[in-house]
């Protein structure tokens, strides 16, 4: 009996012990999910639409009315996409990112009048200019998976082939990848965030040179955001006072992040009228990292399809743009990466 009374004694203290191993656990979940849940609003309240609409007009109405390779302002040394790209450099630099340059070859875009509108560009004849375009990069190293990638991208090019300031498409989803970059600046990442500034209206797009290097490096990408015409939408949905945000994925493994979207607009109030879709075949600058074997990828786009009565068009001016719609689209975006981030 004495035995029988000491091993019982036993299991009551180790059951007691696993019992308490896993409450304490729980409980440090609870905690974790808590510090995760107040750092991500801190980070979205910080989301500044001044910021935004200034570098907006700077990027595509005054000093840079575009941002194409093909045109050098009169006494300018520079194109107005290099003049872009020392813009965008000096700010990420300016929040102590080291910013990579990549060259790719590309040529501008010709004209062709007979088509509609939205749709004039036609491909470049041989004997057209080659030019250099760059990819920028700029990363956060991430603290226990540096390995683990996230990329948020945009292409920050206006079309090579019509006067357009481009600032819906677009320049609006660049400044939206500055405004992450900013706020991410000191954020400690466990995943390395990557930052992708590429081009795509010019051919090449420089996406796709992006996606198939790292590729080639065996990089661990495990999620792209792709911004592109953000809170940009038809006439009616704008009187409306709409805001409106569409993640649209591929592939299965963009559905969780396309749902993710969903979950952090609703968590966080953010206030977006949230949709997903799934389109039939990789597209944008997120297809190019889709055709090169990364799957989950998605873009957020304001509309789709996309409604601006101005794309690709002289009229695609700063003023157009939904400020308000844009930043809740970054703040959705930012909520959604820092979450991947930290559920690990």
């Amino acid at each position: 009996m004495k035995r029988t009374g000491i091993y019982a004694t036993g299991f009551l203290l180790l059951f007691s012990a696993a019992h308490l191993g896993r409450a304490e656990t729980q409980q440090q979940t609870v905690n974790d999910n808590n510090s995760t849940d107040a750092s991500i609003r801190r980070l979205i309240k910080q989301v500044d639409p001044e910021r935004i609409s200034r570098n907006l007009f700077y990027l595509s109405k005054d000093p840079l009315p575009y941002r194409k390779l093909n045109l050098t302002l009169p006494g300018h040394q520079k194109n107005t996409l290099y003049e872009a790209d020392d813009y965008i450099t000096g700010k990420l630099e300016s929040w102590g990112y080291q910013v990579k340059r990549e060259g790719v070859q590309v040529q501008a875009f010709r004209r062709d009048t007979s088509k509609p509108k939205h749709a004039q560009y036609s491909p470049p004849k041989p004997e057209d200019p080659w030019y250099t375009a760059y990819n920028l990069y700029a990363e956060r190293k991430g603290r226990s998976h540096p390995s683990r990638i996230i990329v948020v991208l945009a292409h920050k090019d206006s079309q090579s082939w019509i006067d357009s300031p481009g600032a819906n498409d677009n320049a609006i989803g660049t400044v939206g990848v500055l405004e992450m970059a900013r706020l991410l600046a000191e954020y400690k990442s466990e995943s390395t965030i990557r930052f992708l500034f590429c081009n795509e209206e010019h051919t090449p797009w420089t996406s796709k040179t992006a996606a198939q290097k790292a590729k080639s490096r065996g990089d661990n990408i495990v999620a792209v955001f792709n911004l592109d015409g953000i809170g940009a939408k038809t006439a009616q949905e704008t009187a409306a006072g709409k805001k409106t945000n569409v993640t649209a994925y591929t592939e299965p493994e963009g559905k969780h992040l396309a749902e993710l979207m969903g979950e952090v607009n609703a968590r966080y109030s953010i206030g977006l009228e949230q949709r997903t879709a799934k389109r039939p075949r990789p597209g944008d600058d997120d297809g190019s990292f889709v055709l090169a074997g990364y799957p989950a990828a998605v873009i957020n786009i304001g509309s789709l399809p996309y409604g601006d009565p101005n794309y690709h068009a002289e009229g695609d001016i700063p003023e157009t743009c939904d400020i308000e719609n844009a930043a809740m689209t970054v703040q959705a975006t930012l909520a959604a990466v820092v979450t991947l981030d930290q559920d690990l």
